[in-house]
């Protein structure tokens, strides 16, 4: 029996695909980005990360985006098709963001530090205390796809994403909160709000109403047909009564009731005269 086996498939070549910065070593150069790497390996996603590193490095990565709850690229690899890769993540909703945004927003350390567009070293206690993990602590809280037939998970297309993801970490720090829900400029307006004791600028943005300047053509607009409304039956000797207590006299009499028979006199011409 031939122990043969067909030659490993090589990735076909990418023009100006996204190529990690490092040759060798380690990719992550902050600490942040040291972090999530570390957090990959402590949950035993280490040795198959491994195999996408000499992808990262080619360049095979032709595009990654990161959005809310989950980081999507594609991989160029043997086929002529590239790879779809998603890496999924709880994305935090306003309720879990409200809080950590005022236990942020209550030290001026961490704002400070933030709105210099720094990640402060200690933010992971802030989110642990909410109950809510900056990083992932378990393989199970990560949902990782890839259309590659690599049976295994992470495939060295998902792990080559996994690379750049720390390497654009370390551009921007933010894309970490990005990835669990919160855009920079929300965070950021919501922490100066919180800090001036004003409402979450961001979160009301998404409810707010049509600027006045783009409805003018129509703000005086009958929105509807008005049914007429019947005459008032009140008489004329009533009007009086209606009115709140004057604490007004005139030679000693009370002005209403000096002018009781005028208004008596204006409802029996009314009458007279008829409809």
């Amino acid at each position: 029996m031939s122990n043969w086996y067909p030659p490993p498939s090589r990735p076909r070549p990418v023009e100006d695909g996204i190529r990690a910065r490092t040759a060798r070593g380690p990719i992550a150069q902050t600490w942040w980005s040291r972090r999530f790497v570390t957090v990959l390996e402590d949950i035993g996603l280490g040795n198959r990360l491994q195999r996408g590193r000499t992808y990262a490095r080619k360049g095979q990565v032709i595009s990654l985006a990161v959005d809310a709850g989950a980081v999507t690229a594609q991989v160029q690899g043997s086929r002529a098709r590239p790879y779809r890769v998603r890496i999924g993540i709880t994305a935090f909703g306003k309720p879990e963001w409200g809080k950590l945004e005022r236990a942020l927003a209550a030290s001026a350390w961490y704002s400070a530090k933030l709105l210099a567009g720094e990640m402060p070293e200690d933010i992971e206690e802030v989110f642990a205390a909410q109950g809510l993990p900056l990083f992932p602590a378990a393989a199970q809280e990560i949902s990782m796809d890839c259309s590659c037939p690599d049976w295994e998970v992470p495939c060295k297309h998902i792990a080559a994403v996994f690379y750049l993801l720390a390497e654009s970490f370390d551009d921007d720090p933010f894309t970490i909160l990005t990835w669990r829900g919160r855009e920079r400029e929300d965070l950021l307006a919501n922490l100066e709000a919180a800090r001036g004791d004003g409402p979450p600028a961001a979160d009301l943005a998404g409810h707010a109403g049509t600027p006045l300047a783009e409805c003018l053509d129509t703000y005086f607009t009958q929105l509807g047909d008005i049914a007429p409304g019947a005459p008032s039956a009140t008489g004329s000797g009533s009007v009086l009564s209606q009115l709140p207590t004057l604490e007004l006299s005139v030679l000693g009499q009370a002005l209403a009731k000096l002018l009781q028979p005028a208004y008596a006199r204006f409802g029996d011409s009314e009458s007279a005269d008829g409809p």
